[in-house]
């Protein structure tokens, strides 16, 4: 009558994925939970999540996620639903697109930025619903 199922690990971290620093992934990343990157990525990620990018992390390649901290090294195209924050450290080339966005002194921000409130859902192809093609 009062038994408590077992919670999973995954339930009790908070359901964050982790890749370490000295870690080397060539390829895309899709992760429906938290993602945290201390390692390199030479590819695409995708997550219904945050991504954050460690101080000694660099990702070049597209991202597509609900929030984003960059601490280390971004160059491609970005694509943020709600917040994205530009930590002191960081180093940012290429196309940045988000909801808000949050950049501290000492960052270096070489980006073209569109922001766009209340952005529903991003297309995960790069067009906008006016762009697509029947």
């Amino acid at each position: 009558m009062f038994e408590k199922s077992p919670k999973s690990y995954t339930d009790l971290l908070g359901k964050t994925n982790r890749i370490v620093e000295g870690t080397t992934i060539t390829g895309d990343i899709n992760s429906p939970a938290d993602f945290r990157l201390d390692g390199h990525l030479m590819g695409n990620f995708q997550s219904k999540g945050k991504i954050v990018i460690g101080p000694a992390a660099s990702v070049k390649g597209d991202i597509i996620c609900k929030n984003a901290d960059i601490e280390g090294v971004f160059e491609g195209k970005i694509q943020v639903q709600e917040i994205l924050n530009v930590k002191s450290k960081a180093h940012i080339k290429g196309e940045v697109i988000c909801g808000k966005l949050s950049v501290e002194p000492g960052a270096e921000f070489s980006a073209s930025c569109v922001m766009k409130p209340h952005v529903k859902n991003l297309p995960a192809n790069g067009q906008s619903s006016e762009e697509k093609i029947a």
